[in-house]
C-alpha cells in the first residue's frame, strides 16, 4: 500500500469492480474522462485486471483512511528507459470531490513513482474545463507545459486539453523529506 496524508492506494480487487463500473457510467463523473461511451462491467474487469504489460502500468484504487473506496488512479505508459509515466486519476465518489482527496492522491502516487520507481518525469493530460483538477494538479506542483487546442468534442463543444508535467528535483525540492511529510 502507498499512503498519503488521507489516502491509501492500493491494488485493484474484484470487489471494485462494481464501483469503478457505475463511476465510469456516471455522466457527472466521466465528463471529465477520456471515454465517452458506457463500459460494461467485462469491460472494466479487463482494464481492472491489466491485460496490458505490467512493467509500462500501475493501476491503483483510492480508499479514505477510514476505508472508504473513493477512486482509482494510474501510472501509465511507464517508460524505464526515459523514465518517465503519465498519471491518471479519478475520484468518482462525489461527496469525496472538493476535499483534497484527489491531491493527496496524486502527491502520494507522484511521491511513490518519484522515490520507489525512481521516475524523472510524471506527466498528465486534463479537460481545461476540469478547474478543479487543474488547482489539484498545481498545487502538486505539475506546471502548464502545453495545450491541444479543440482535441476533444465534449459537453457539446470542441474541448482544449491542456498538458501538464512534473520532474524529480521539483518534486523533491518541494518535499524534501519525501510525501507524506
Amino acid at each position: 500500500m502507498i499512503r498519503g496524508n488521507s489516502v491509501l492506494l492500493r491494488a485493484p480487487e474484484p470487489e471494485d469492480l462494481e464501483s469503478i463500473h457505475r463511476w465510469g457510467n456516471d455522466s457527472e463523473v466521466s465528463q471529465f474522462m477520456g471515454r465517452d461511451r458506457p463500459s460494461s462491467c467485462a469491460q472494466v474487469r479487463d482494464r481492472l485486471e491489466g491485460h496490458d504489460d505490467p512493467t509500462r502500468r500501475l493501476p491503483l484504487c483510492i480508499d479514505t483512511l477510514q476505508g472508504v473506496h473513493i477512486g482509482t488512479c494510474a501510472l501509465g505508459g511507464i517508460d524505464a528507459v526515459n523514465r518517465s509515466a503519465g498519471l491518471g486519476i479519478m475520484i468518482g465518489e462525489k461527496q469525496f470531490w472538493g476535499k483534497g482527496y484527489g491531491t493527496d492522491a496524486t502527491l502520494a502516487l507522484c511521491g511513490f513513482g518519484f522515490g520507489q520507481m525512481n521516475l524523472h518525469r510524471i506527466q498528465l493530460y486534463v479537460y481545461t474545463f476540469n478547474r478543479r483538477a487543474i488547482r489539484s494538479y498545481e498545487k502538486c506542483g505539475f506546471a502548464h507545459e502545453g495545450l491541444h487546442r479543440q482535441v476533444i468534442y465534449k459537453l457539446g463543444k470542441y474541448q482544449d486539453v491542456a498538458i501538464m508535467g512534473l520532474l524529480s528535483d521539483e518534486f523533491s525540492h518541494a518535499w524534501p523529506e519525501g510525501y507524506p511529510g
